[in-house]
């Protein structure tokens, strides 16, 4: 009797805590709770698993251009566009938009999401044109003279939105673009500009507290926090440096300068695990050829602990460099002008495989032994992660944006500039018979 008595109590409190717990999940909005930096995690591979099933396949429509990554996060999906600086969300449940609201310039930023309220940066990729500069254009060596200038021209900031109505409660302006995502530690929000600072500002007010010259432009290096330290990629004035500021002191940490690096450095946002920070930058050889590479960089000292060249191929216009994730000790990066998708062991830097294909610009996304790349060619592809060959495949439309595909429950998100936002769930990917 008392065995029966036991069992009874053990299953009553089994069933209690099952049936709390699947209340609790089927409660819980689809997405993340918080997302407070670019792709959602210091690593960059953005997946995240709120206990919802996958939704079905949608596609959300925007008016213009989408180059940003998709935050899902309380239900909801927020989006900022390319050139017309709208930004918008959009209901999970509903696939509808739920509201509108305008930026003054344009939107490369992330809108992050943290406790009622989307941030997100705005502001162009073009230089401030001063005496200086107009002076050395009369002779064609305005290109060389624009790393010391200022980049953004007309309205460049940061604002903050009711994320249920998408009304306007703060702005903060600054003198250089904030094309990078901010991102948030404790209570303040940093962003990195086109005007080489480094600004610290209150969540709910967007007062400054802090501004620090960190010395390089920043175009599209979103900043990296991780362990209470930021990680950033700058540019000019010459030479390209990579800086990590300490957050509890706010002060400089260590900063790296990279003198052959002639681009890029300064354009990925980079990743972080296991006492390492990757990046990847491009340089010139003899020929004036530009070729790409990759570093790991100790996060201690900024030392190099390896790097990598992956050589030279097909000169690509805008985002020439690629941005990395890691996954289970393993770097996943994709090269525009190799045109390869390439793994690598994260400590030691052996390169584990290489897959070629079509230029990709985005950082991929990494779940269940398959890492999923988006290129220009408006496809999705998933490699298998130990071999580096592809199994899964979907064809979309567009350009895809070149700040990647996320995974929320099973469900890719990607946006594309072609103006729509794909919604897959991964089942729908077509598997390759290899």
């Amino acid at each position: 009797m008392k065995k029966f008595l036991k069992y009874l109590i053990a299953a009553s409190t089994l069933f209690v805590i099952s049936h709390t717990g699947a209340e609790n999940a089927s409660a819980a909005a689809f997405g993340a709770q918080e997302w407070t930096q670019y792709r959602f995690s210091p690593d960059k591979n953005a997946v995240i698993d709120s206990g919802h099933e996958p939704l079905e396949y949608m596609t959300l429509e925007t008016e213009d251009e989408v180059r940003v990554t998709p935050v899902v996060a309380d239900g909801k999906v927020f989006i900022g566009n390319h050139n017309s600086g709208d930004v918008m969300a959009f209901d999970l449940e509903t696939g509808k938009r739920v509201w509108h609201n305008t930026a003054p310039n344009w939107i490369h930023s992330e809108a992050i999401y943290h406790e009622g309220l989307v941030y997100v940066g705005y502001g162009n990729r073009f230089f401030q044109k001063n005496r200086a500069y107009s002076f050395f254009k009369n002779f064609g060596l305005h290109n060389l003279f624009r790393h010391r200038a200022i980049r953004g021209t007309g309205e460049s900031g940061v604002m903050a939105l009711d994320a249920d109505t998408g009304k306007l409660v703060w702005r903060y302006e600054t003198r250089g673009e904030v094309m990078p995502t901010p991102a948030i530690y404790k209570d303040h929000l940093y962003i990195t500009t086109g005007d080489r600072t480094l600004y610290k500002l209150t969540l709910d007010e967007g007062a400054l507290i802090h501004k620090e010259d960190i010395g390089s432009t920043v175009s599209m290096s979103s900043p990296n926090i991780h362990e209470a330290t930021l990680y950033v990629g700058g540019s000019g004035p010459l030479p390209y440096t990579f800086s990590a500021y300490d957050l509890k002191k706010d002060d400089m940490k260590w900063q790296t300068e990279f003198p052959d690096v002639d681009m890029g450095l300064d354009d990925v946002p980079p990743a972080v695990s296991n006492g390492l920070v990757i990046t990847t930058g491009l340089v010139s050889n003899k020929d004036g050829e530009l070729e790409h590479e990759i570093y790991a960089l100790d996060i201690s000292t900024g030392e190099m602990a390896w790097q990598d060249n992956w050589g030279t191929g097909q000169f690509v216009k805008n985002n020439k460099s690629g941005a990395p994730i890691i996954h289970e000790s393993k770097i996943f990066v994709a090269s525009p002008i190799t045109k390869t998708y390439y793994a690598y062991d994260l400590n030691s830097g052996e390169q584990l495989w290489a897959y070629e294909d079509e230029a990709a610009k985005a950082p991929p996304v990494a779940k269940d032994g398959i890492v999923y790349f988006s290129n220009v060619e408006g496809e999705v592809v998933g490699l298998d992660i130990t071999r580096g060959t592809p199994v899964k495949r979907m064809a979309l439309e567009g350009v895809l944006a070149p700040a990647g595909p996320v995974i929320v429950n099973d469900t890719l998100f990607i946006g594309s500039q072609d103006g729509n936002i794909y919604v897959v769930p991964l089942d729908d990917f077509e598997d390759i018979d290899n």
